[in-house]
């Protein structure tokens, strides 16, 4: 399986290289077949969580991607899953 990882503790106080990251790992993601993305917003307030969401529902991104998971055991980490092709 493979996968990639975003962890977003560096930049969650920079909104446009956030909305930069996350684009950047899941188009890398559909474009090259990966299985996986782990994106860890942290625990925190939970702000950076509900924006990661927000980004993930968007109609165009939510077509590149099969899946989302929460992680049951650790809140501060999502996992996107990716059709295989």
């Amino acid at each position: 399986m493979s996968k990639l990882k975003l962890d977003l503790h560096d930049i969650f106080n920079k909104g446009n290289a956030i909305e930069s990251e996350l684009n950047r790992v899941i188009s890398e993601a559909a474009e090259n077949g990966i299985d996986l993305v782990e994106i860890i917003p942290g625990k925190g307030s939970g702000q950076l969580k509900k924006r990661v969401l927000r980004f993930l529902e968007e109609k165009h991104v939510k077509a590149m991607y099969h899946r989302l998971e929460k992680d049951s055991k650790n809140w501060g980490r999502l996992f996107v899953h990716f059709k295989k092709k």
